[in-house]
């Protein structure tokens, strides 16, 4: 998957973020680094935790 595939993944993410409790944007986000390279699994961890700031 390319990173522009990546974005589009993150986008959709996003939206749904405001739904998800913080236990479950974790589960995503692992869900998502184990299909994608270790290289990404930095920016999803980061796009997480800004995904569980919205929560507050």
């Amino acid at each position: 998957m390319g990173l522009d595939g990546l974005g589009g993944m993150m986008d959709k993410a996003k939206g749904a973020a405001g739904n998800l409790s913080d236990e479950q944007i974790d589960d995503v986000a692992d869900q998502i680094k184990d299909k994608t390279p270790g290289q990404v699994d930095s920016g999803v961890d980061a796009l997480a935790e800004q995904a569980k700031k919205l929560n507050d």
